[in-house]
C-alpha cells in the first residue's frame, strides 16, 4: 500500500463521527416517528414528549393508524390528532 492510501484511511477514521444510540426505548420510537412521518423541526420536541409520557403501545397504535389512514398531506398532523384522542 502506498503512503497516500494509508494517510487517507487514517483521515477517514479521524473524520468519522460517532452517533450515540438513544438512551431510552421511547427515544428510539420518537426518532422513528419523526423520520417516517416527516415531522418538521419545530414539532420534534412534541413527538419526544408524547413518546415519553404515553405508553408505547398507544403511541404505536396511533403511528400505525396514521400510516394506514393518511395517504396525502402532512401525516404528522394526523398523528397528533389521533394521539390526542387516545
Amino acid at each position: 500500500m502506498s503512503d497516500a492510501k494509508i494517510q487517507s484511511l487514517a483521515e477517514i477514521i479521524k473524520a468519522k463521527k460517532t452517533i450515540k444510540p438513544p438512551a431510552y426505548p421511547w427515544q428510539d420510537l420518537a426518532l422513528r416517528i419523526i423520520q417516517e412521518l416527516g415531522v418538521p423541526g419545530f414539532k420534534r420536541s412534541a413527538v419526544f414528549k408524547v413518546c415519553k409520557e404515553k405508553p408505547a403501545h398507544e403511541v404505536l397504535l396511533a403511528f400505525n393508524d396514521t400510516k394506514e389512514l393518511s395517504r396525502t398531506g402532512s401525516k404528522w398532523k394526523y398523528f397528533f390528532k389521533i394521539i390526542d384522542q387516545k
